[in-house]
């Protein structure tokens, strides 16, 4: 059970930093001129910290769209 569990939540890796990185992105200006120092961009900062995680933790993902089968 371990296993199927660990295999599972190796998927939920990608699609929560891409949800994150979209909340991040579509913050309060005041928060972002706060953490920017009034430099804020779209995609900077911690929007593309995460949405470099997802693209880390893709791997699975293309794993099982590659070849077209169950992985679990």
């Amino acid at each position: 059970m371990g296993a199927k569990a660990a295999t599972w939540l190796a998927f939920a890796a990608s699609p929560t930093f891409a949800v994150m990185a979209l909340l991040s992105s579509g913050g309060t200006q005041a928060a972002a001129m706060l953490c920017d120092a009034g430099h804020a961009a779209p995609l900077g900062g911690m929007p593309l910290m995460y949405l470099l995680m997802s693209a880390f933790h893709a791997g699975p993902w293309l794993k099982r769209v590659g070849t077209g089968r169950d992985n679990s």
